[in-house]
């Protein structure tokens, strides 16, 4: 049995989600695929209990450990943005609560999910597994340095920014796959996608956007 609520109520009920994608859709999200899901993914699960009411605002939250789960705008732009083609295999930078792996899993073949903080794992664990999802591999590891045995990857979404474009993660990336990283220092980045093609790489660059920056290393726990 799981201990969490998936369907919620209140400021936490379908209706308020229904509100939050109506938002979306109002500031570009058009991927009826991406807003489906975001529609009945329950956010207020990957967040404290004292903060669920704010769950289905368009805004960023803290998770602990000084990190956060993302705004929902940005959550639903990155995966608009990397699924514009089916992607079989992705991989994850920063599984942070777990939401965006949820949001991946629900419409990839195969996630796979590394998080350099060990402390965040376990939580986010439990709540993929509440949800179902069978399709997820997840890794204590260094964000920087990918997840190579298990490369290439069709797509690659980072949700931490780092000071420029980090190498082995495009090393990483599959011909035809694409790369969806903000990068840049101080407050706000340059969300960036890149594809691999045949000749080598192009990249364009969309929203300026605000994420915690990506750190190298691991943490354990205490």
């Amino acid at each position: 049995m799981s201990d969490f609520d998936l369907q919620g109520i209140g400021m936490t009920s379908q209706r308020t989600r229904d509100r939050l994608v109506g938002r979306l859709r109002e500031q570009g999200i058009v991927d009826e695929k991406v807003l489906g899901q975001i529609s009945t993914l329950p956010r207020h699960i990957f967040i404290d209990e004292a903060l669920a009411h704010r769950a289905y605002e368009d805004t960023a939250l803290p998770i602990g450990n000084n990190q956060t789960i993302s705004q929902p705008f940005i959550v639903a732009l990155m995966t608009q943005l990397l699924t514009e083609v089916p992607r079989k295999k992705v991989l994850e930078v920063g599984t942070g609560s777990g939401y965006q792996t949820a949001l991946l899993a629900r419409l990839c073949e195969r996630v796979y999910s590394i998080e350099r903080i060990q402390a965040l794992m376990p939580r986010a664990r439990e709540r993929l597994s509440a949800l179902s999802l069978r399709n997820i591999q997840m890794r204590h590891g260094d964000g920087y340095a990918g997840w190579a045995e298990s490369g290439p990857f069709d797509g690659i979404l980072v949700t931490a920014a780092p000071p420029a474009m980090p190498e082995q993660l495009l090393e990483q990336l599959a011909e035809g796959g694409r790369l969806i990283v903000p990068v840049g220092d101080g407050n706000e980045q340059d969300l960036r996608v890149i594809d691999r093609t045949g000749d080598g790489f192009t990249e364009s660059v969309h929203d300026r956007v605000k994420f915690v920056p990506l750190v190298g290393g691991v943490t354990h726990h205490r």
